[in-house]
């Protein structure tokens, strides 16, 4: 069965699947899948490697073809419609600028293809460039400008001609950290004065939770669970969902009591479940920075500290409970750190975990 998974803004979608699956051979490399896109949406498809979200990326634009299902954009058919004419701006890991030819005539490129006039291409590209602000380098050749620069071209010449839909497929890949940073923000900004329809994909969490309006998170070539970054970290729905989105700590076991008392029992205690917990839960998600040293909370939980890592911002604390089980704690700036090998309890408020089968 097709996971079906809509746009949540009222209005007819942007981009539209139905059933679209691919195999190569006895590999299905894309369950059959619907998804709902909308208009001026910044969608990201997350997932680890071999997930399926190149391969929806790339069938989506035509790239590969179906096996099953179909593509439509703004209510139209793409099965007959060869790459170069679906009205969709593809922009990668590598450049792919034109070596010979300067920003200005590389971002020009796409408009005198699509014989815009003379006189609109001028225009366009000078708003372009004004755009990512490389205005002063028009005259340059990529060999001229550094890795940030060569990728701000390249989002230029995407958006300068206003396509129905832009992918992105692992943009940021090649830079380092604080560039990737810096481009995120570009790149959002770019979203926010367009209007533009993004599908980006990434296997960057942080970078999923940071630009995007929802979050497709991807595994084993199907959607695993769609939302917006706060529903996806907060309230994941799988034990995959909860270990991929951020730092968990899983405890797993089985749930019972009356409706209005449902605990979970582990190995590690019986803790009380949030309120509304169904009878299928077979685990509770806590994310680091709810949990609290000592026993301040309903639910507590002790063992011995492994490791300390100094983040900056915070101190991560990671505590044996056994030979193989851990949990980790998020101690903000300040905070009275314990010290390697000592014996610690910490504690959650139950409403503060989510149940996962």
């Amino acid at each position: 069965m097709a996971a079906s998974v809509h746009a949540t803004n009222g209005t007819s979608p942007k981009l539209l699947t139905r059933g679209l699956t691919i195999h190569f051979g006895a590999l299905c490399a894309l369950e059959p899948t619907d998804l709902s896109v909308g208009v001026g949406e910044f969608l990201t498809l997350l997932g680890p490697s071999g997930s399926g979200k190149s391969t929806l990326l790339q069938l989506v634009c035509g790239l590969l073809e179906p096996s099953g299902g179909t593509v439509l954009i703004d209510g139209e058919d793409q099965a007959d419609v060869p790459v170069y004419r679906r009205d969709i701006g593809l922009v990668f890991q590598h450049y792919a600028l034109f070596p010979h030819f300067t920003v200005s005539e590389n971002i020009a490129f796409p408009l005198k293809m699509r014989g815009v006039p003379a006189s609109d291409v001028k225009r366009q590209v000078s708003q372009a460039l004004d755009m990512v602000h490389l205005g002063h380098l028009a005259t340059r050749f990529p060999r001229e400008l550094s890795g940030g620069q060569q990728q701000r071209v390249a989002l230029a010449r995407c958006f300068v001609y206003q396509p129905a839909i832009i992918l992105m497929d692992e943009p940021l890949g090649a830079l380092d950290k604080k560039l990737r940073d810096d481009m995120q923000i570009e790149i959002k900004r770019l979203h926010r004065e367009t209007g533009a329809t993004i599908i980006y994909v990434t296997h960057d969490q942080e970078e999923a939770l940071a630009m995007s309006d929802r979050i497709c998170l991807m595994n084993h070539a199907k959607i695993e669970q769609i939302g917006t970054p706060h529903e996806i970290y907060n309230r994941p729905r799988t034990e995959f969902a909860a270990s991929f989105i951020g730092l968990s700590n899983i405890f797993r076991g089985s749930a019972n009591g009356p409706a209005s008392d449902r605990r979970l029992a582990t190995q590690h205690g019986t803790f009380v479940l949030p309120d509304g917990a169904g009878a299928d839960g077979q685990a509770i998600v806590v994310r680091p920075e709810h949990m609290t040293l000592g026993v301040q909370g309903a639910n507590a939980v002790s063992g011995t500290v492994r490791e300390i890592v100094y983040a900056g911002s915070e101190t991560r604390v990671i505590t044996a409970l056994g030979d193989q089980e851990e949990f980790v704690m998020r101690l903000p700036p300040g905070h009275a750190v314990p010290t390697l090998g000592e014996r610690i309890t910490a504690s959650w408020n139950p409403n503060a975990a989510t149940v996962v089968p």
